[in-house]
């Protein structure tokens, strides 16, 4: 079976504007985010034929279901139907949930220490390790093993690190995977394909 994956994110939150790691807490899309989750499921559309053919995922986090809604609407699927799961959840940040970066820096300044841009979210006091997340997202793919066509609404760190997973990615390549608010990313054969407004099939 040649299994096909689109993975979207949502878009951008209130938090997000204000530069605050979100993790488990949640926030409701602003304007720009109801947007950007408009235009990808505009271009998702015209890519997935019937959409009853699809079975859609989403993390159970409000602001994933509230892209995951946007998204039924236009492609056609019936919201209830979306199957909600907690393994596709944002990585837990523990502490650091709410948090700027510029507010972590000062509080635990040791915790920046020995570490990147792109790794550091796995220092935070009760956050969830890198392991922890590969362990429930290899899970979530083998449980989707059987079904040919997938659409699933998820985060952006958690997308990165599915990506990863996917690809048979070394920790620090997926790590820094993209993870913009415009672009979703087809997953087949083990290959990941980005989609966005200047993808070739979009005039």
């Amino acid at each position: 079976m040649n299994q096909i994956i689109y993975l979207l994110r949502h878009g951008e939150t209130v938090l997000n504007t204000q530069g605050r790691y979100q993790g488990e807490l949640d926030s409701p899309l602003t304007a720009v985010g109801i947007e950007q989750v408009q235009q990808n499921a505009d271009m998702l559309k015209s890519l997935i034929g019937d959409p009853q053919e699809w079975k859609v995922f989403a993390s159970s986090l409000g602001r994933a279901l509230q892209s995951a809604e946007i998204i039924c609407h236009t492609i056609g699927y019936d919201f209830n139907n979306v199957e909600q799961d907690n393994r596709l959840a944002e990585v837990a940040v523990g502490d650091w949930a709410g948090l700027t970066t510029k507010e972590i820096e000062h509080t635990w300044p040791n915790l920046f220490a020995n570490t990147d841009h792109y790794n550091w979210f796995f220092n935070a006091p009760n956050g969830e390790s890198y392991d922890t997340v590969v362990s429930r997202l290899t899970d979530w793919l083998e449980s989707i093993r059987d079904e040919p066509k997938v659409i699933v609404v998820s985060h952006g760190l958690t997308g990165r690190i599915l990506r990863g997973v996917y690809a048979d990615l070394a920790k620090e390549n997926a790590l820094k995977l993209d993870v913009s608010q415009d672009v979703f990313f087809k997953l087949t054969q083990k290959k990941i394909q980005n989609i966005s407004l200047e993808f070739d099939d979009f005039y």
